[in-house]
């Protein structure tokens, strides 16, 4: 095949290979057979390896590319990737909304959307006219870490975005995670390899997404799920809605359980049902994020220091559990400090094995009354901290 004809048949291959990782990976709905897929990417394999210099960064044979790192370089986010503010009680939720009603100043009519909040790693994508330029950690918010090169080796990311009329710029924003099975499968190689295994599915995630080498990434079955725009130029939306729908006709990964509603008992109805089904889902949720539809509120709406005024995390109920304490010791701080801490008989909440859990201070132990032997219930604080 002369190098002409091998271009276009390159060219109709990667656009191929895209098609079919959309509908596999994001749309979970295949039109080809496992070794189908294999022959297209082996013929693309071939005519690249047959003509080196037709190889682009973007084509689906780049995932896994380039030499491990020294280290992470740092990359300052466009705009800062602020957290949300948590709300634990239906109060909390309540009155974020009349927060709301009382900044804006006047009567409207508030649509939210409500998605489950991923228990994962806060990522960041940056599209150049459709092409993956840069992945970026959420860091301290201002500055992340680059890890591009981890990043692409995830399948659901697209090197390229499916459209014919890319945006000139698409910061997206998402979360990398691993489902309960692939948390699994990860800590039994640990083990097997004599390595300590992850605590939660969260650590394996961002312990896959940091390493130096992006061939030992590629080994992680690491996912992710879009769900916020960063800086964006040439787009035209309106709403968080049709953004969402935006990106996922862009080939990336929406969650398919995202909502609209339009009222507080909606709110309180999709979070008691998440809570219901959450043990069922293939990944970790720890609670549901509520944000105003509307983008030119959500612009009005602005943000304070910490976290945006038009959205809120409304976290489960931590889970619990029962179990005999079998020592208190003291724990000594690097400042010195004396902290308390309960050794208890090892039980699994919500998932994560947990045997101590800090007392805190001396005053806590004394309020709790709690001594060697007593039976005590054990709870994860925010689903992560052990507590007593």
């Amino acid at each position: 095949m002369d190098k002409s004809t091998a271009e276009k048949r390159i060219l109709e291959l990667r656009n191929l290979i895209r098609y079919h990782d959309y509908l596999y990976y994001v749309k979970n709905a295949p039109e080809i057979t496992d070794s189908e897929y294999d022959k297209l990417f082996s013929e693309l394999k071939h005519l690249e390896n047959q003509y080196p210099e037709l190889i682009t960064p973007d084509s689906p044979t780049q995932r896994v590319s380039g030499e491990p790192q020294k280290e992470f370089k740092t990359r300052q986010h466009s705009i800062p990737m602020i957290s949300l503010d948590n709300a634990f009680e239906e109060s909390d939720v309540i009155d974020f909304i009349n927060r709301i009603k009382r900044f804006l100043k006047k009567d409207v009519d508030l649509e939210f959307v409500v998605e489950p909040k991923i228990d994962g790693v806060a990522i960041e994508l940056i599209y150049e006219k459709g092409i993956l330029v840069a992945g970026v950690t959420r860091g301290d918010g201002v500055t992340g870490e680059d890890v591009t090169a981890n990043v692409k080796t995830i399948k659901t990311v697209p090197l390229m975005l499916m459209t014919s009329n890319p945006p000139d710029l698409l910061e997206v924003r998402g979360e990398v995670f691993l489902t309960k099975q692939s948390f699994k499968l990860i800590n039994e190689q640990q083990e097997e390899q004599g390595k300590p295994p992850f605590a939660n599915p969260r650590n394996a995630s961002a312990g896959s997404l940091r390493q130096l080498d992006p061939a030992i990434t590629a080994k992680r079955p690491l996912d992710a799920f879009f769900y916020a725009p960063g800086l964006i130029r040439g787009i035209d939306v309106n709403t968080h809605w049709d953004f969402l729908q935006l990106i996922n006709s862009y080939g990336l990964k929406t969650n398919r359980l995202i909502k609209k509603v339009k009222d507080i008992d909606e709110i309180f109805d999709y979070h008691r049902y998440l809570s219901e089904i959450r043990d069922s889902l293939p990944y970790e949720i720890d609670g549901v994020v509520i944000k105003v539809n509307s983008l030119a509120l959500q612009k009005e709406l602005g943000e304070t220091a910490r976290s945006p005024r038009w959205a809120i995390a409304h976290k489960f109920k931590p889970r619990q559990a029962i179990t005999k304490i079998k020592d208190i010791i003291v724990s000594v701080g690097r400042t010195g400090t004396l902290t308390p801490v309960a050794i208890f008989e090892p039980v699994d909440i919500a998932g994560v094995t947990v045997s101590r859990a800090t007392l805190h201070n001396q005053d806590e132990v004394d309020r709790l009354d709690v001594r060697v032997g007593d039976y005590v219930v054990v709870e994860r604080a925010g689903d992560v901290i052990p507590e007593v």
